[in-house]
């Protein structure tokens, strides 16, 4: 593997950086696997054993992470059920240090109105979904509409009623001005921390990509401050080793906005590097391959001092209608009781969304395009549910519903959505689960089972494919 030179050269004074144990990192070909558990479904019922024993032969804590956890190899994540019903995220450890960025800045037990900006493909949505209390609002934005769809499915398979997904321009959110108490923004960039990790990114790495990224981070953070509102907390963040992306950003936000840096604390141990940028001294934390178990990544915290409180009302009408009290009849009993979630109709589609969060949704519905927000619940035909996928993986689902277990192989046919073979006493809608993990609905019919694992989500591989690849 050889790294570009320009970037070596580029990279001597920094703090932490070491040449020769730079490249003999990204030379030794070595890969660190990461995950992070849901927290919030483990702690449901007799999840936890699965999870236990998931976890069990070989791994090890990520020391900034509350659920972090590194894996000793990295298995065939497509074919563990586990993943397809949100059990667990696989997640680069070090962006896991976001954590940190937000408990060390912000009050997480207080409601909160916090923004991923560039949240695709969701590591870092799904993370701060786990970390803010359920009074408070996530709002996750992918302008690129295939990305969306994949963020769309990660945050529906984490399960949490609190998330609005947004596929916008992040100009958009100019309109939204002083309304977030977080925004996140993990920048695009040149790349240059996952070398180690996506060999062709050092082939399509240039001082002048370098250049444009730079350009484009500034154009991101330009639109997006407005948004955040005084005493807000801007956790801004790359997979870049590049100044330009990195101290000097914070330089230029410092320069450009009324922004004071904040200081994070870390524990020597965990081998991250704090910096601090020429100009004004803003902290930074560098994470290097040869120092910390995981890629290249950079962070940065600032509080805004100016720009006062939101006074944002919710508009008059609305795409959203509240559900009727016979559509709230029907659908009360697949709730798990004490739901604190409104019913929400959208053409034909139901969703359910936190009751206190009501001025939060009509104002982003009003304001940026929504792909989805809260629990999809499903359709009602005649007296009925036809329930939404989205509802099987929620933590709002009544854990009386009526479910068949089934095994490993099982229930890779149902994620292949091939027909499952069940004998069964009972008809009608019913939840597949594996290992207590929810995973979908199969409708049972008097001569027929019925598959309804959403069709573009389905596993295309088999097992033995795999191998193939593989060996």
């Amino acid at each position: 593997m050889q790294l570009p030179q320009q970037l070596l050269d580029s990279l001597t004074g920094i703090p932490g950086f070491d040449k020769e144990a730079f490249i003999q990192v990204h030379e030794s070909g070595g890969q660190v696997t990461s995950v992070r558990v849901n927290a919030a479904k483990a702690a449901i019922d007799n999840r936890q054993a699965a999870i236990d024993q998931f976890l069990s032969a070989g791994s090890s804590k990520i020391p900034w992470s509350s659920n972090g956890y590194y894996l000793p190899e990295r298995p065939v994540f497509i074919f563990d059920p586990l993943i397809h019903a949100g059990a667990y995220y696989v997640q680069e450890a070090s962006s896991m240090f976001v954590e940190q960025a937000l408990t060390q800045t912000t009050d997480v037990t207080q409601p909160l109105r916090v923004l991923d900006l560039c949240a695709a493909p969701g590591g870092k949505s799904t993370l701060l979904q786990s970390l803010i209390s359920v009074d408070s609002l996530l709002v996750s934005n992918e302008v690129i509409k295939s990305r969306a769809a994949i963020l769309e499915e990660n945050c529906i398979k984490w399960g949490g009623a609190n998330v609005i997904v947004t596929n916008a321009d992040p100009t958009t959110f100019e309109r939204l001005q002083n309304f977030f108490d977080v925004i996140v923004i993990d920048a695009p960039c040149s790349g240059s921390g996952l070398f180690r990790r996506e060999r062709d990114a050092i082939g399509e790495w240039s001082e002048q990509n370098v250049d444009l990224c730079y350009q484009r981070q500034q154009r991101i953070l330009a639109a997006a401050l407005p948004a955040l509102k005084e005493g807000g907390v801007l956790i801004y963040s790359t997979c870049s080793y590049s100044k330009e992306e990195d101290e000097h950003i914070a330089d230029w936000l410092m320069d450009t906005f009324s922004v004071d840096s904040l200081p994070l604390t870390i524990d020597a141990a965990w081998g991250i590097v704090e910096t601090q940028s020429d100009k004004h001294r803003a902290y930074g934390y560098r994470f290097f391959p040869y120092k910390i178990k995981g890629e290249g990544f950079f962070i940065s915290c600032f509080r805004k001092q100016d720009g006062g409180s939101s006074v944002i009302k919710p508009p008059k009408k609305s795409l959203l209608q509240k559900a009727s009290k016979n559509e709230t009849g029907i659908i009360q009993p697949w709730l798990k009781q004490g739901s604190p979630v409104q019913l929400w109709k959208q053409q034909e589609e139901i969703l359910a969304f936190p009751q206190q969060l009501e001025k939060e949704l009509l104002t982003i519905v009003d304001n940026v395009y929504v792909r989805r927000a809260g629990i999809a619940i499903g359709k009602i035909a005649g007296n009925d549910l036809v329930p939404d996928h989205a509802l099987a993986l929620s933590t709002l689902i009544n854990p009386a519903i009526v479910a068949v277990s089934l095994k490993k192989e099982e229930a890779l046919q149902y994620l292949r959505r091939e027909e499952v073979s069940l004998s069964l006493g009972h008809k009608g809608w019913t939840l597949v689960q594996y290992e207590q993990y929810n995973v979908g609905w199969i409708k049972v019919l008097p001569n027929r089972i019925n598959n309804y694992y959403p069709q573009n989500w389905r596993i295309l591989k088999r097992a033995v494919d795999s191998a193939n690849e593989n060996g």
